[in-house]
């Protein structure tokens, strides 16, 4: 699972079926106290998430079938959680 903030939607009017009528979101990954870091991912949103919205992503193609129930879809991350707050110990 990785930590992120929803950054941006895609827009795709040529695509693959499976993506027709999904919010594809754009996701900059962080670190737990919310801090930026440099790398971001493309994922199918099932939570309803917007912009600005702290995630939970699953980042593994397998698991995100899963989840989409879809035996052969091209696709590897899926934002599976809103997060409200991270608490350390």
């Amino acid at each position: 699972m990785i930590l992120g903030r929803v950054i941006g939607e895609i827009t795709s009017t040529i695509n693959h079926p499976f993506y027709d009528a999904k919010k594809i979101l754009l996701v900059e990954r962080t670190d737990p106290s919310g801090g930026a870091l440099p790398d971001y991912l493309i994922a199918i949103d099932m939570v309803g998430a917007g912009p600005g919205e702290r995630v939970l992503v699953l980042d593994e193609g397998t698991g995100a079938r899963q989840i989409v129930i879809s035996k052969d879809a091209p696709i590897r991350s899926v934002i599976v959680g809103i997060i409200d707050a991270v608490e350390l110990t």
